[in-house]
């Protein structure tokens, strides 16, 4: 099991440390833009072995395929032989989406979209990774469907298990710093689309000081939900556990400061879903120093695709 280095002596250290520091020497990345069925667009950022094998790693809220953990997990896998499509949401890719629509914790469709571009490129065994709300996404994606036999196996990090009690978490003082960061992206991108698409009322935002209260005005209503709770509720991944049908990895850290007591499930009787509990990792977090600029997540779900594959 995971143990932090001595020096991250807390949850928020251990979260905030990795995020802010950690650099990840990596090929650049190959750019490629798809058409989504609705007509918007999203970018896929590829590394290539010439395998047929790939991984699609899935980022967290207001992330993008060139965070530190999404490249330290390419450069595991692309190390080993595998081919990389780690895939930006829309609207987190430095461009913004043309739809008056974003991403979302239960958008499981552009998923779907990417792995069946994968699978059009011939690729026969797709492992899915993901982190927070990207593990969320990964697991409902998972559980929900019957699945392409191609996709072999799914690995979540951090996961935001039940989407509903971990807003009350995030909304409480001590993590002030972390909602605040998210809140202040997410109105920015309101406002940009705003000034592109006159349907959509930026006005509300001065009103806005919680994550959830941004559910409430903006993520649910634009998403076919009827607020902050029923989009929570329709797109928690506890709710699509028993339904996995490959095998998966759940790694999420005690101390995680963004996770409630509900996304620790004393039981789950899938067998085929393997959940796992570190006592330490703050949130996206595991640094460790191995001299090669891995962390423990990137070994873990090599790991885990190794014991897949034999």
């Amino acid at each position: 099991m995971y143990s932090r280095p001595w020096f991250l002596f807390n949850r928020h250290v251990e979260t905030i440390y990795p995020a802010l520091l950690r650099t990840v020497q990596l090929p650049v990345y190959e750019r490629e833009r798809i058409t989504t069925p609705d007509n918007d667009f999203l970018d896929l950022d590829w590394l290539r072995n010439k395998s047929n094998q790939v991984v699609v790693i899935s980022h967290g809220l207001e992330g993008n395929s060139g965070r530190g953990y999404v490249k330290g997990m390419a450069k595991t896998f692309f190390e080993n032989g595998f081919d990389v499509l780690a895939w930006n949401y829309r609207g987190c890719s430095g461009e913004m989406n043309k739809s008056l629509r974003f991403y979302h914790s239960g958008a499981t469709d552009d998923l779907a979209t990417v792995c069946n571009h994968a699978f059009d490129k011939g690729y026969q065994s797709v492992f899915l990774i993901g982190f927070s709300l990207g593990g969320n996404l990964t697991l409902k994606f998972a559980g929900e469907r019957d699945l392409d036999q191609r996709i072999k196996g799914a690995i979540a990090f951090s996961v935001p298990l039940d989407l509903y009690t971990s807003s009350l978490e995030l909304a409480k003082p001590s993590n002030w710093v972390y909602s605040r960061r998210f809140l202040k992206s997410l109105k920015k991108k309101i406002i940009e689309k705003s000034r592109l698409m006159p349907g959509l009322n930026s006005n509300a935002l001065k009103d806005v000081t919680t994550l959830r209260h941004f559910d409430d005005v903006y993520t649910g209503p634009l998403h076919g939900f009827k607020d902050a709770l029923d989009y929570y509720q329709k797109s928690s991944a506890i709710s699509f556990l028993e339904g996995i049908r490959i095998p998966t990895l759940i790694v999420n850290a005690s101390n995680d400061p963004f996770l409630s007591k509900e996304c620790f499930p004393e039981k789950i009787s899938n067998p085929l879903v393997k959940f796992e509990v570190t006592s330490q990792g703050g949130h996206v977090g595991f640094a460790s120093f191995t001299g090669k600029g891995l962390y423990w997540t990137d070994l873990r779900a090599l790991k885990f695709v190794r014991e897949i594959q034999s």
